[in-house]
């Protein structure tokens, strides 16, 4: 059965409009599903007020909403896993699952990607929408609706702990304290770090990565984070303050100035790991410091089978994403939550859109 979805649609620089979709009855190994909640993610916002993200243009109606939980309405021939009426989190992005980087497991790096909300790809700002079901997840019913949206950013999180090799008893720096960062908080934590440095410049944010699992926090905006992660790193080593700061150092601001920190944060043999990207594509850093300390870099795109163990660690309790949760929006107010996610980044942690 063919259903009507209204649907939110980006039609042109800061403007969304209204369509009525059909989205027709699953086809194998396809799940429809009943949208609940969406999250506005600052790619969405970014593609909202300026039409493009570095490579990715938008030239033509976009659906935004990447961060997506429902109920499953329908399932098609072949589809075990989940049934009508089950909670559900969407992974939005599905690989080719045939080259390399997916038979290795690699699929984030996939040349075939598609991914919600990325153009030409439609999001997930619909009423219902059909969803390939090895990308749907079952959510425990302690999970809410909010935290299984929010697995998408958490995803980010664990992906990006695990690329920082994060072991027990490590001290890390999280440079950013957005949604992101604060995911990364959280990740960082259950992955064993013990000593964790939230830095922003809104103590708001640093309020919420401390209520998530960060031991100390610092506001940029007070004095010099880089003497402070070193300061604290060599008294907690036992080293030299030439030889202070973190084992692992995460950028998830997306600027130049937490790029360059997140360089300077590592002690020596430490590691870097840049989750966020400056505007800029060229960009002046201190290579030979990193360098000359072992400094090991990495980088992080998206992520790649963790949405399982995002939602565990929401249901035993490890993560709690509804902490980040400041301003929800009904469907119908869609643009509204658009404007006021622009508009209020300095007072807003995360936006939610409830769809149904």
């Amino acid at each position: 059965m063919t259903l009507n979805s209204r649907t939110s649609l980006l039609t042109g620089p800061r403007t969304l409009d209204w369509e009525q979709r059909a989205v027709p009855a699953p086809a194998a190994r396809e799940v429809r599903v009943r949208v609940t909640r969406v999250g506005v993610c600052g790619s969405d916002v970014h593609y909202f007020s300026h039409g493009r993200i570095g490579p990715f243009v938008v030239n033509g109606p976009l659906v935004l909403g990447h961060e997506v939980s429902g109920v499953v309405d329908a399932v098609g021939e072949g589809v075990t896993h989940v049934r009508p009426g089950d909670r559900v989190a969407l992974e939005p992005g599905v690989p080719c699952r045939r080259c390399g980087y997916c038979r290795a497991g690699a699929y984030n790096l996939c040349p075939d990607m598609a991914f919600m909300a990325t153009p030409p790809v439609d999001g997930a700002l619909s009423e219902y929408l059909n969803w390939p079901d090895d990308f749907v997840y079952p959510v425990p019913g302690s999970v809410s609706d909010d935290a299984a949206a929010l697995l998408e950013p958490l995803a980010v999180g664990v992906w990006a702990a695990r690329r920082g090799g994060v072991q027990p008893g490590d001290s890390v720096a999280v440079l950013g304290a957005g949604p992101v960062g604060c995911t990364t908080v959280m990740a960082a934590r259950a992955a064993g770090a013990t000593t964790v440095i939230a830095v922003d410049l809104e103590d708001f944010r640093l309020d919420v990565a401390r209520r998530v699992g960060a031991t100390h926090t610092f506001n940029a905006r007070a004095g010099d984070a880089l003497a402070f992660i070193r300061e604290l790193g060599a008294a907690r080593d036992g080293l030299p303050l030439s030889h202070g700061g973190v084992d692992v150092a995460f950028e998830t601001a997306g600027s130049l100035p937490t790029t360059r920190l997140t360089l300077a944060a590592p002690k020596p043999g430490g590691v870097a790991v840049l989750v966020g990207l400056p505007p800029d594509p060229e960009v002046s850093l201190d290579i030979v410091s990193a360098a000359s300390r072992e400094v090991t870099l990495r980088g992080v795109f998206r992520y790649a089978n963790c949405y399982p163990a995002a939602a565990q660690l929401v249901a035993s309790g490890a993560a709690d994403l509804d902490a980040l949760v400041t301003h929800r929006f009904p469907f119908g107010q869609t643009p509204q939550a658009f404007e006021f996610a622009d508009r209020e980044k300095r007072t807003s942690m995360k936006v939610m859109i409830d769809v149904a």
